[in-house]
């Protein structure tokens, strides 16, 4: 379905080039102006080839095309369209996805139309195997790997049958099974081509993908980044991405890397600097003498990162060193010399020391690798930097601050608070700074093996030193795919993780989603009794307040080898340079600088033992496949047959209403305020992807299906329910509502009084016929994306959201579902409007909206009146809204 219309010549038919004594056919967009061509960042030059190579006049139409080729006058100024080579989905994301699509052959089925012909367009890669519960404590022996993966298997079986019947149900969709790895490292070392061939064409590899961690690929010259999950539904179902032609940075990395720093201080230096550059919405390129000193994993590390100074990409152009990368994997020597060939055809490959193949850029940025020194991020958000050679007086300073983005306000005589508790018959003392969580999670690190052997030779040391961590310290490491644990095996050191607690605990995302095992009780006892600012230390890319457990105040972003070293200190309130890491049982003092490794004993093992074998265990697995997997039957139906007893898949509720005729959007009158809400909320706050609250909303539904507590997962695992994800929005705990006045997932149900769950105001809303709308501050819908953070709100029936500013992608899929994104004028909001959120709100809709448009909102019946601008980007952005969003525009077409 909605293939691309094209004509019998292509419009740029005179622009195409042979390689292989003619076999291979590409676009050659050097034809088309050498001199302008050679001129664009190479990020623009993919733009511009699949811009040409894509043209039907429709979709992309050629003045698209010369606006690239003109970018460096039409930079952030034109919209341009962009069709991928691919979409990347993981479990979370994908199952809503997924679940649309089958919802959507059952409604045009009902309207006489052939469910058969709703299939991705675009090729569409599933990962089951990303997100990870953990729930088992006992983690000491690798057979309890293998239990903790078989549980996780079982008790997903209903979503495993589900993705087993997409996989066979729909054309172009790839499903990959559990025990492979997770979304981003999956994409790394399996998915990934670089250059594409389809239909005797080849062409540059590029991929949308639904998980923050897409943006690594562009570590290997891929061009891809993360879309919310609606965007993504719309590039499977054949529409391009349309962004604004975009400002490109170059990025000049100078200077030698000190000895002493890992990829992760490297990363969060370069995030330092770029985070101040200003670059929100850019594009940018690495170029520079510099970046021939990093390796592919470091240059991946790097990338991922891209989603913390809010880039859209951080491209690095193929050089000597990814060839290099290529041939200790999967790529064949052929696939080599035609990957090479192309790429030096079209002039996307690099030489990083020949600054005459220097492109130009909007603005460059020039960081001196030999700058960056050890950094962890914390304690509340990952923009907020500490050397670790400032550590303990920067946490001191955290708890005399007044809360706040750093601060806990702890009195002076309240911060040397010890409090005695009793662990396995054993007495420790917890203090502020302890720390209870230290986690080596699948995201960011794992995938770069210098920085994980760095951590894996640092607990080898330190265990032949005498150290150990404290029992009651939740350690885990959960890899992102079992290559990880390969390579730590094949080196050495893996064991010697173990020995400090850092067993394996399975592959995909757990601690940093919140997926914790609970702390032991006397643990959290302690930290309610002496209201403690206890610690977690996580080697991933994000955090918030409250995310890894509801009693761990205060959470750090650490490279591994940092997180081993402060579990093993215990407490984050300590100077490496001048306190020991710890004492032996002989009373020995060791410190940090005596078990840390060298930078060439890390480069030596990575070289000797890991790269290759990482391939050649990778292609023995996939050989070897899944036998759960193998042996799940599934239905054999061109409609999924839904159960209607279960609660992890149900048909949602978007096409209820569908019908050929377009109905336009109706003002909104009389809406009511749902939630009166402040700065930064999070896509964390509107809908959680962690545990279900046993006295949530939530929790009350799957009780009345008989459902025990144990059994309610968490809502990531529950996204193909509708049910349950409705009643999620707003579930977090910390949602700061003003109606409330503290943090609640509650709200006021303002014709009674009453203080009600979201959901429970949203349904009594709802059932009096009652629009809805929620005012915000600055940075509405801000964190990972979610299409639920949109669905939600829709289902809970809020038809547009006043915020100060909005997150982009989540704007975008207010959008997608037909909830209207409005901005309050700049310099105003809420209070200076003096707004107290009690008042209804009128907002008449005119036959003619537009893109940008100002709107008037009229308060009450009183007659005071505020402007507001609609923040519909485009045409396309229109006509989703004017259809009820993207769901119903792309099933209407087919009736």
């Amino acid at each position: 379905m909605f293939l691309f219309p094209h004509t019998e010549e292509h419009p740029f038919s005179h622009l195409i080039d042979t390689l292989k004594d003619g076999d291979l056919k590409f676009f050659n967009p050097q034809k088309l102006n050498d001199a302008k061509y050679d001129k664009l960042p190479l990020a623009i030059r993919v733009l511009l080839e699949a811009a040409i190579r894509k043209c039907d006049h429709f979709y992309v139409k050629e003045e698209d095309v010369h606006n690239i080729l003109n970018w460096s006058q039409q930079q952030n100024v034109v919209e341009v369209p962009f069709s991928p080579g691919r979409v990347l989905l993981q479990d979370f994301t994908g199952i809503p996805a997924m679940v649309d699509l089958a919802a959507m052959r059952d409604a045009v089925s009902k309207h006489g139309v052939d469910p058969s012909l709703v299939n991705p367009v675009c090729p569409t890669d599933l990962i089951v195997d990303h997100s990870l519960q953990i729930d088992l404590i006992f983690l000491c022996r690798p057979e309890t790997v293998l239990k903790t993966q078989e549980m996780e298997l079982i008790r997903n079986k209903e979503r495993l049958q589900f993705f087993k019947w997409c996989s066979k149900a729909f054309k172009n969709v790839n499903v990959v099974p559990p025990d492979v790895g997770a979304v981003h490292q999956v994409n790394l070392e399996y998915l990934s081509r670089v250059v594409q061939e389809s239909q005797g064409f080849i062409h540059p590899d590029s991929v949308v993908g639904t998980d923050s961690h897409t943006t690594m690929i562009n570590g290997l010259g891929v061009l891809g980044w993360g879309v919310g999950g609606i965007e993504s539904e719309a590039v499977m179902l054949g529409q391009p991405v349309s962004l604004t032609l975009p400002q490109v940075v170059g990025c000049k990395l100078v200077g030698s890397i000190n000895t002493l720093a890992t990829s992760i201080d490297i990363v969060l230096g370069i995030t330092k600097h770029l985070r101040q550059a200003g670059i929100a919405g850019k594009f940018v390129e690495f170029f520079g003498p510099g970046v021939s000193q990093l390796s592919i994993p470091d240059r991946t590390t790097i990338a991922n990162m891209c989603p913390e100074y809010n880039a859209t990409v951080s491209f690095f152009p193929v050089d000597h060193v990814t060839l290099k990368h290529f041939r200790q994997t999967n790529f064949t020597e052929e696939k080599l010399e035609l990957l090479e060939a192309y790429l030096k055809a079209v002039k996307l490959f690099r030489s990083y020391e020949d600054s005459s193949e220097d492109p130009q850029y909007s603005e460059v940025v020039e960081i001196d690798l030999s700058s960056m020194t050890p950094h962890v991020s914390g304690p509340k958000r990952p923009q907020d930097r500490v050397a670790v050679s400032n550590m303990k007086e920067d946490f001191q300073s955290c708890l005399n601050e007044k809360v706040g983005f750093k601060g806990f306000h702890i009195s002076k005589d309240k911060q040397d608070t010890l409090v005695p508790f009793l662990h396995a018959g054993q007495e420790y003392e917890l203090a502020h700074g302890s720390v209870v969580i230290a986690a080596v999670i699948s995201c960011t690190n794992n995938c770069n093996p210098s920085v994980m052997l760095t951590a894996g030779l640092l607990a080898k040391k330190a265990v032949e030193a005498g150290l150990s961590v404290k029992p009651y310290i939740r350690t885990s490491l959960a890899p992102g795919s079992g290559m990880v644990t390969h390579y730590l095996n094949t080196s050495g050191v893996l064991p010697y993780l173990s020995q400090l607690g850092f067993e394996v605990i399975g592959y995909g995302c757990a601690t940093c989603v919140g997926n914790t095992t609970p702390l032991p009780e006397p643990v959290t006892e302690a930290i309610k009794q002496g209201d403690l600012v206890a610690c977690g230390v996580l080697s991933g890319n994000r955090h918030f307040e409250g995310r890894l457990y509801d009693q761990v105040k205060a959470n750090y972003l650490a490279s591994p080898p940092l997180v081993v070293a402060y579990a093993i200190a215990g407490t984050v309130g300590i100077n490496f340079e001048k306190e020991p890491l710890g004492v032996t049982s002989e009373g020995k003092e060791v410190f940090l600088r005596d078990v840390w490794p060298t930078r060439e004993e890390v480069h030596h093992i990575e070289q000797d033992k890991v790269i290759s074998s990482i391939f050649t265990e990778l292609r023995a697995r996939r050989e070897k496949g899944n036998l759960f997997w193998n042996n799940l039957e599934c239905p054999e139906s061109v409609v999924f047959p839904w159960d209607p007893k279960s609660t992890y898949i149900r048909s949602p509720s978007f096409f209820k209403n569908l019908c050929k005729e377009v109905q336009p959007p109706q003002s909104i009158e009389n809406a009511h305020v749902l939630l009166f809400l402040g700065d930064k909320v999070t896509t964390d706050h509107i809908s959680p992807a962690g545990s279900i609250a046993r006295v949530s909303a939530a929790a009350k539904y799957l009780l009345s299906q008989r459902l025990t507590p144990r059994e309610f997962n968490s809502y990531g695992a529950r996204r193909g329910n509708d049910a349950v994800m409705t009643r999620g929005t707003f579930a977090s705990i910390k949602l700061q509502n003003r109606f409330i006045g503290k943090p609640a997932p509650k709200t006021l149900h303002i014709p009674s009084g009453q203080t009600l769950d979201v959901f429970e105001a949203a349904e009594r809303y709802q059932k009096d016929g009652v629009p809805l709308i929620i005012l915000a501050g600055k940075g509405y819908g801000s964190g990972n994306s979610r299409d639920w953070a949109a669905k939600g709100p829709y289902l809970l029936g809020v038809r547009a959201v006043i915020a100060e500013s909005f997150e982009n992608m989540h704007k975008n899929h207010l959008v997608g579902m037909g909830v209207m994104p409005l901005q309050f004028l700049p310099g105003q909001n809420a209070d200076s409007l003096e707004l107290c959120g009690k008042e209804r709100f009128t907002i008449t809709l005119p036959d003619d909206l537009s893109p940008k448009q100002q709107l008037t909102v009229k308060v009450g019946e009183t007659l005071k009146t505020f402007s507001v601008t609609t923040l519909f980007d485009n045409e396309m952005d229109l006509a989703f809204y004017r259809h009820g969003g993207l769901l119903q525009y792309v099933a209407r077409t087919l009736l």
